[in-house]
């Protein structure tokens, strides 16, 4: 039997906000960033229009006025915010780059790709691709919210005959790419029918990336997406890969199949007519568990996340682990040399497809060869003696690559990619050793601020840098004026200013977001969040194995609580049927798989694993459960060990101290 989980809140999907009174407005554009922004219009291709052609292409229909709302009325997706950008050149407050994929991005509705295969766009910040056999429907990726993939199947059934879904495949780990599940099988009679393929380590990476760090990821992803901001010509208009996220009813279905190899595979359990599959494997490239694969029938390639129109990213601003850009780069390549002579169609899951032998090697050649530059241009510097910091200003790419528009920094950019390579291969320190050790930033606040000539002064000569459009700088210095006083309105202000400019200047969507949503939270303060918002929900931790379900156990421990406490504890989860022993010892929670006990442990617990869920959510209390728990020993002690378990909540400071 597969668990499922369902939650309003992960990697992507964005909290609801309280009602907060009237935010201060956004500045305009300052004529240095209007000129700075009127530049990019000399300086690249505009007059190459393909791609508005290819993302017309196949066009079938749409829902006019797309606005997709919860079962309480809440609107989890509204396309209709975005008509500002329709049909209008970019304002000063935008780079025009930007601009030009979010007029893009704002198509919406269903698309003929090839024969038998589908796409829903613009219904989520992900596609949603369909493959029609015979008997029924192959979903790949069915976005994030069940709402979204709902209406996105609907609006495919509408204009398509309805056919039952054989099969779900999740082409990578990210929530974008399984959060909807539901949406697409939640009605059907027999879910448990339905199969669902993946690559391997699909469990394990989706866990860790939401539940190790979700609570910190859910934070920064407020920054990188900027969904709580107002959607105008000063606020969000675009994340790159797409519009936005979107903030529905978030659920995942456990894998029936894993792919595990490069080669041919079936569905198990499903006789396809129209599709067969051939598999690459490619982790550690967008995705720590993501493969792609080719429907040699159709010469068609789905290159899932590693190909879109838009310099991916080796970090992303929300968070994760930095990826592989050599593994990037070989995946493409491998792409071209199994499959560039043949094939004719090439779509991803984010963006619009690409058509014609010729086009797609050009287009993929292109993916490839940005990855592998600034991979070897960052290690080049590196073994030169260069920074993290430098590094990051000094590569720039190079002539054949710096006017392609499927590689632009919308999304990624090269900047915090090559910071990105080179703390893969040397991590954070550089080796100075006056950086070796720094004051936190708080305290070093105080002292640069103190060093400085106090805040007045700081903030005087910051006004003369704004004034000459030195913007980095006013945010640099001024962060350390707020980070020393966070009650000063003045230093605040200036520094919301300056980060709004940069905002306005950045072609990259969730550079924007980070600039923006910083600029809001100065002035503003941080968005109310509802006590209920947590990355760890009991259906979250149903869905995770006993052994991950320990180890974040071990994640939420608090070690100062825990100090010098000790206990040993033998656990049996009798509807699982297992067995674990657990140990507190120097502030640390050790846990292993047993299959005895041995009688030594300070306690003996049996319970089954929804009280233990219960318990870590905090959504009872141990007196609420303990007439169904079998306990021998310690008791005082366990209790006394379960309050040192904390509950994260995404809403810690960022801006501010």
């Amino acid at each position: 039997m597969r668990r499922v989980f369902s939650t309003v809140l992960c990697l992507f999907a964005f909290p609801l906000f309280a009602q907060q009174s009237v935010p201060v407005p956004p500045m305009n554009a300052t004529p240095v960033t209007a000129k700075m922004n009127a530049e990019v219009l000399k300086n690249l291709p505009f007059d190459d229009t393909q791609d508005f052609e290819d993302a017309r292409r196949g066009f079938i229909g749409t829902v006019p006025d797309l606005v997709i709302k919860r079962s309480d009325g809440i609107v989890c997706w509204d396309m209709k915010s975005y008509d500002f950008i329709n049909g209008k050149d970019a304002p000063a407050t935008v780079n025009p780059s930007l601009w030009r994929v979010a007029q893009i991005n704002n198509m919406h509705g269903l698309y003929k790709v090839t024969d038998n295969i589908y796409q829903v766009r613009g219904f989520d910040i992900s596609n949603m691709t369909i493959l029609e056999d015979e008997k029924g429907i192959v979903v790949i990726d069915p976005l994030i919210s069940s709402e979204t993939a709902k209406a996105a199947i609907e609006l495919y059934y509408a204009h398509r005959p309805k056919k039952p879904v054989l099969a779900v495949i999740y082409t990578h780990s990210h929530t974008d790419h399984y959060g909807g599940v539901h949406g697409v099988i939640g009605e059907h009679p027999e879910p448990d029918k339905v199969k669902i393929v993946a690559p391997d380590q699909f469990m394990e990476e989706a866990v860790s990336e939401n539940v190790w760090v979700g609570n910190a990821l859910s934070r920064r992803v407020q920054y990188a997406y900027a969904t709580m901001l107002a959607k105008n010509e000063k606020g969000q208009v675009d994340a790159g890969l797409g519009k936005t996220t979107s903030f529905g009813t978030v659920g995942l279905v456990q894998p029936t199949q894993l792919i595990k190899e490069n080669g041919p595979f079936k569905i198990e359990g499903i006789d396809l007519v129209n599709f067969e599959f051939e598999a690459l494997m490619v982790p550690g490239t967008e995705a720590p568990a993501e493969f792609i694969f080719y429907l040699p029938k159709q010469k068609t390639l789905c290159v899932a996340e590693d190909a879109t129109h838009t310099l991916h990213n080796l970090y992303t601003l929300r968070g994760a682990q930095v990826r592989n850009a050599v593994n990037w780069w070989k995946g493409l390549d491998k792409c071209i040399a199994a499959y560039g002579k043949d094939v004719e169609v090439v779509f991803a899951q984010h963006h619009w497809p690409t058509w014609g032998n010729e086009k797609i090697n050009r287009y993929l050649g292109k993916q490839r060869n940005v990855y592998k530059y600034i991979h070897d241009r960052t290690l080049f510097l590196m073994n030169q003696g260069y920074t993290m910091l430098e590094v990051g200003d000094m590569v720039k790419l190079p002539p054949g690559l710096d006017r392609e528009w499927s590689v632009r920094d919308y999304y990624g950019s090269v900047s915090h990619n090559a910071k990105a390579v080179y703390q893969r291969y040397l991590g954070w320190y550089d080796s100075n050793p006056s950086n070796l050790h720094p004051l936190p930033p708080e305290q070093a606040a105080k002292k640069f601020v103190e060093y400085m000539g106090g805040a007045d002064a700081v903030i005087a000569k910051a006004k003369k840098d704004f004034e000459k459009g030195e913007y980095r700088w006013v945010a640099e210095v001024l962060n350390k004026v707020v980070f020393a006083d966070p009650e000063n309105k003045e230093a605040k202000n200036l520094l919301a200013d300056a980060l709004e400019q940069l905002g306005y200047q950045t072609e990259n969507g969730t550079w924007r977001g980070e600039y923006l949503v910083g600029a809001y939270e100065l002035r503003n303060g941080k968005p109310v969040l509802p006590e209920s918002v947590s990355v760890a929900s009991p259906e979250t931790l149903a869905a995770m194995n006993v052994e991950m379900l320990l180890d974040f156990m071990g994640i939420s421990l608090d070690s100062d609580k825990a100090a010098g406490k000790t206990l040993t504890v033998h656990w049996t989860l009798p509807d699982v049927k297992e067995k674990h022993w657990i140990s507190l010892e120097d502030s640390v929670l050790i846990h292993r798989t047993v299959k005895e006990y041995d009688g030594t442990a300070d306690v003996s617990v049996t319970m089954d694993r929804a009280l233990l869920n219960k318990l870590l959510t905090k959504e009872a209390k141990w007196t609420d459960v303990e007439k169904e728990v079998k306990i021998e020993g310690a008791v005082d002690k366990l209790k006394e060990a379960l309050g040192f378990l904390v509950t994260f909540t995404p809403d810690f400071n960022i801006v501010t101290p």
